[in-house]
């Protein structure tokens, strides 16, 4: 019976092999070959409408064939995938039993071991998504100040995570290199580590001591206020300054239109960003998390560049909506802008948030000096009163 169908499944190929012991020869060759004319086969039972019997003949023969190793190494894609996917899930198996050894035997190492791979995975993320954001920008000509709030608070935030990351990055990439990692992110989590590598508690930790730091600079900076109000010729502008500064040194909160009502000092000397002291300079850029130890005309720069971009924030956010955020995109909003917003109650930074876009709206990007000195007029005593007064 195989002799009387041999012919027939060969006869694509008798002009080159030659008659029915040609197959048989053909059986001995290597097995690349073979699977190379298997695939020929194949290809001509597909395109051909042959017996059944033919069919069951073709099936049996490459089910025998296919046994040899190389056979199925070549075989097909679907193959390849399998192992793949099997060795993934071997390697998904070992490490979920790593883990599961680390948590019962290593609890608080298990802990840092946890915070440092999921801050990696948040990390990575954020990162395909600014790309995102920047292929958008390219291809359809956006400008940063035309994004949408949430992207452009991303750009933002991710590029000041990154400067600080990028070393940890480097470190990290060394055989077993992430095992100083550790050491580092257990020793020093706050100042060498972004919050993607803080676990939930150290993030409120670590927030309320930058707000500490912070607020240690409101009181030199109503000084500032005070000791500069001297050089302003104009008496009744002069006189609003000085009533302002009181107000907060004494513990009340300021409206808006007394905030406004200065304006004009802030836009040119001797507030304005490029003609305000280097020792007021000193202590209105902590209140932005920026070092005060540079250069008086890097500092500046510095300065102005974040204000121009805190400005161009707060009106993507006004184009937004501030009754659109989340509670946690909220206190971040409030958190950026001056204000311990862990402390307080979503109302009362749904208020806060109200009031600072209230001056941010009605400020020219010449008058970016009052929006920062706003930080302290707005946030050294909401809701309860000034925290750092000296005894």
């Amino acid at each position: 019976m195989e002799r009387s169908l041999s012919p027939l499944v060969c006869t694509p190929y008798e002009g080159h092999y030659g008659n029915s012991a040609g197959l048989q020869t053909n059986m001995a060759l290597s097995c690349s070959s073979l699977c190379s004319r298997l695939s020929l086969v194949r290809l001509f039972v597909l395109r051909t409408n042959r017996t059944t019997a033919t069919t069951g003949l073709y099936s049996s023969y490459v089910s025998r064939e296919s046994r040899l190793p190389l056979c199925r190494l070549y075989s097909s894609t679907k193959v390849r995938r399998g192992i793949g996917g099997y060795v993934a899930s071997r390697l998904q198996w070992a490490n979920s039993k790593y883990e599961l050894f680390l948590k019962r035997r290593f609890p608080r190492f298990y802990q840092i071991y946890h915070t440092f791979v999921e801050g990696f995975r948040l990390l990575f993320r954020d990162a395909k998504e600014v790309n995102r954001i920047k292929i958008k920008m390219f291809s359809d000509g956006v400008k940063v100040q035309d994004l949408p709030y949430r992207e452009m608070e991303k750009l933002r935030q991710f590029h000041r995570d990154m400067i600080k990351a990028i070393p940890l990055v480097m470190i990290s990439i060394p055989p077993f290199a992430n095992y100083l990692v550790f050491v580092l992110m257990y020793f020093f989590p706050r100042q060498l580590l972004i919050p993607h590598f803080w676990t939930p508690s150290q993030q409120l930790e670590f927030r309320a001591v930058y707000n500490s730091l912070r607020a240690q600079h409101h009181w030199p900076v109503l000084k500032g206020l005070e000791h500069t109000s001297h050089q302003v010729k104009d008496s009744q502008l002069q006189s609003r300054l000085r009533d302002l500064c009181n107000k907060v040194q004494s513990g009340v909160n300021p409206t808006v239109s007394e905030i406004l009502a200065v304006r004009g000092l802030f836009s040119g000397p001797p507030l304005g960003l490029k003609r305000m002291s280097v020792d007021h300079m000193r202590h209105i850029s902590p209140l932005l998390f920026l070092s005060p130890r540079f250069p008086s005309f890097l500092m500046g720069r510095r300065l102005n560049s974040h204000a121009l971009e805190l400005l161009q924030l707060d009106r993507a956010l006004s184009r937004l909506g501030p009754h659109q955020l989340s509670d946690a995109e909220l206190r971040q909003a409030c958190y950026v802008r001056g204000l311990n917003s862990d402390q307080l109650g979503v109302n009362q930074c749904q208020e806060w948030l109200s009031r600072w876009l209230q001056i941010s709206s009605s400020l020219k990007d010449s008058e970016l000096s009052l929006l920062l000195h706003s930080i302290v007029f707005l946030s050294a005593n909401y809701p309860h009163g000034l925290n750092n007064r000296p005894h």
